[in-house]
């Protein structure tokens, strides 16, 4: 896990010491975002071998692992009682999952076919994800939300890399090749965005919520994950996936959210920092379990 960390902290050298500032980072995150980590998602999904009759049930485990963190995410409002912004902010860090991550290390772990597992987990976990967080800041109403949904590029890509699959449309190698390439820069350019990112002077005066939050998304999701995965008829992989994909730190993507609709952004990007640099020790810890 060296190597991807450390494209991490490449991010958050450049953005500090170079003259790559952050409107530059914010560029090339709109780049992966739309245009690279699509066709990862389409690429990876499409050319995969699915055994459907066990891949339900990683799924089901790794959305069971998400309503989890939803509600104990939620419980910090009568536990801590932070005021309504805050709480409203930050609870999308208790269970949204930087996908950034989540599909490199993925990729490492099982090549092709861990990464096309975890793109699945993507593309069916990002709308309740999303759905959750906007519900917390809503200020507008449900069709612009589900409008917004329906656009999504991880959405429309991993649903488009499924139904070609199953229907067994491929494209051309030529095709492919490229899409394999674009999907390749989408990696390392996504996690230097994360580094790019990371800032902890929001968290001052919120530390009780943010540390609540961190302990649910590092501690007891990928906790809940493994407990009720050993249980269930899964393959080796698919169950190290699911805990690693539980073991994922907050959405780089969150402080987005919260700013765009009148959130605590500095908070958020404290809450999704504090995440990140913790899950350099807790993802290994994790999957040494697994292992």
């Amino acid at each position: 896990m060296v190597p991807d960390f450390s494209l991490i902290l490449i991010g958050w050298l450049l953005v500090r010491y170079t003259s790559f500032d952050r409107a530059f980072w914010s560029g090339v995150e709109r780049l992966v975002y739309f245009v690279l980590f699509p066709a990862l998602l389409l690429q990876a999904t499409n050319s995969a071998v699915f055994d459907f009759s066990t891949t339900s049930a990683m799924l089901a485990l790794a959305l069971a692992t998400t309503v989890f963190g939803m509600a104990a995410g939620y419980a910090v409002k009568w536990v801590l009682r932070p005021n309504p912004i805050d709480f409203a902010s930050g609870l999308q860090t208790a269970f949204r999952f930087n996908s950034y991550i989540a599909l490199a290390l993925a990729a490492r772990l099982g090549g092709s076919e861990g990464l096309a597992m975890m793109a699945v987990i993507v593309g069916c976990v990002v709308p309740l994800c999303n759905v959750a967080a906007v519900w917390a800041l809503a200020r507008h109403g449900e069709m612009r939300l589900w409008r917004e949904l329906a656009r999504n590029p991880l959405i429309l890509a991993t649903a488009g890399g499924l139904i070609t699959n199953v229907l067994g449309l491929h494209p051309p190698e030529v095709v492919a090749m490229t899409m394999a390439r674009l999907g390749s820069a989408s990696t390392a350019l996504g996690l230097m965005t994360v580094g790019a990112g990371l800032q902890m002077s929001g968290a001052v005066g919120t530390v009780g919520p943010v540390a609540w939050w961190t302990g649910v998304k590092l501690l007891a999701m990928p906790a809940f994950a493994w407990a009720v995965g050993r249980h269930l008829p899964l393959s080796p992989l698919q169950f190290q996936i699911a805990v690693l994909y539980a073991a994922m730190p907050t959405a780089s993507s969150a402080y987005i959210l919260a700013v765009r609709m009148g959130g605590n952004g500095p908070m958020v990007a404290a809450a999704i920092s504090v995440m990140t640099v913790s899950a350099i020790v807790t993802a290994p810890l994790w999957l040494a379990l697994v292992s």
